[in-house]
């Protein structure tokens, strides 16, 4: 009889265990497929080019292009402001945990080239763990690439779904004061490698048990 109810017990034990465990997957699941708002300002992202994809984990922002080229003896800048729009259901306890950006910069000689980024978030500018930024000086030619850590708080939707607003604010400058002729200064923000289009930024997210 000790040894049936030591067994019902043992098995009551992995039952509820498995419940909780299933539970907590079902709380760390990630996002559903789906499109989200994004609304934009600046000369180098026309309105109407940027769509926002929320799958899983990640948040990508999809447009086409993003550069500033300069010849002699003009200094070119390129501005794109986002405003994304993220809605997250009841049942989630969600952590912006990184923002995702690469791109490439050919400097000539007697040029440079600066990369400027914020991350916002309810209007606020988020603090970031790595520098968002770059200078890219006379004689750089290559690809370069941003994978910044944010430091920012749970957005807590475990019993009321939450709407936020994430700011991506870029600035691109390319100078071409005292390049050669014929040649041109260049940066620009290049497309991440995905399976659903042009992604020039990727938000990562972190998912806690409610």
């Amino acid at each position: 009889m000790k040894i049936l109810t030591a067994i019902i017990s043992s098995l009551t034990l992995l039952s509820l265990n498995v419940v909780g465990l299933s539970q907590v997957q079902a709380q760390t699941t990630g996002f559903e497929f789906q499109k989200v708002p994004v609304t934009l300002f600046g000369n180098g992202c026309p309105d109407g080019t940027a769509e926002g994809i929320l799958n899983g984990d990640t948040l990508s922002i999809t447009f086409d292009q993003f550069e500033a080229l300069a010849s002699p003896p003009k200094v070119v800048s390129a501005s794109c402001n986002l405003r994304i729009g993220l809605n997250v259901p009841s049942g989630l306890n969600v952590q912006p945990i990184s923002v995702n950006y690469l791109g490439f910069a050919d400097v000539p000689t007697g040029g440079s080239a600066n990369l400027n980024v914020k991350i916002l978030f309810q209007g606020q500018e988020v603090p970031t763990n790595d520098n968002p930024n770059a200078t890219f000086n006379s004689g750089f030619s290559d690809v370069w690439n941003k994978n910044v850590g944010i430091v920012l708080g749970t957005i807590n939707a475990c019993k009321n779904p939450v709407s936020s607003i994430f700011g991506i604010n870029t600035n691109l400058t390319a100078r071409a004061t005292n390049i050669p002729p014929n040649q041109e200064t260049q940066i620009r923000i290049d497309t991440i490698d995905t399976t659903i289009g042009p992604v020039l930024f990727q938000i990562k997210f972190a998912f806690n048990p409610c």
